[in-house]
């Protein structure tokens, strides 16, 4: 598996980014042309690219939401039990000025690294994107979707 850093932290679901998705942009495009071409049956074709767009979307939507929800949950307590095992301090107690985006961006931190990017984010206020640049040696997380 390769090394992961902040180039390449970015992961895709094939069956969804290289299959579903296109499937259905092609399928949003035929409807269209049609629509436009199909002088006869306009109507169905225009109603058949508005059902692939709301499909598309609710696809979009629920396929990311259920596992975010569980993995942010996931997230959240793993930081909790990482900052408390490294600084023997409670991460709730800082946790209300940190973002969530913020916390998944430490998670990439090494231990050494993490109690002090913690102090930097807060001090800074630091974005996600600053923190991920900040850290020198990244701890990859391959199980995120």
């Amino acid at each position: 598996m390769k090394t992961q850093n902040y180039e390449n932290h970015v992961r895709y679901y094939p069956p969804h980014h290289f299959v579903f998705y296109p499937v259905v942009l092609l399928l949003l495009g035929v409807s269209i042309y049609f629509t436009l071409n199909d002088k006869e049956h306009s109507a169905l074709w225009l109603f058949l690219a508005l059902l692939v767009a709301v499909v598309t979307g609710l696809a979009l939507m629920l396929r990311q939401h259920y596992a975010l929800n569980n993995q942010n949950r996931l997230v959240r307590l793993e930081m909790r039990f990482r900052y408390y095992v490294l600084t023997h301090q409670r991460l709730e107690l800082l946790e209300d000025r940190l973002s969530f985006g913020q916390l998944a961006a430490l998670r990439f931190a090494s231990d050494a690294e993490l109690p002090g990017l913690v102090q930097r984010a807060l001090a800074e206020n630091l974005n996600p994107d600053q923190i991920k640049k900040s850290i020198t040696h990244w701890q990859p997380d391959h199980m995120r979707v």
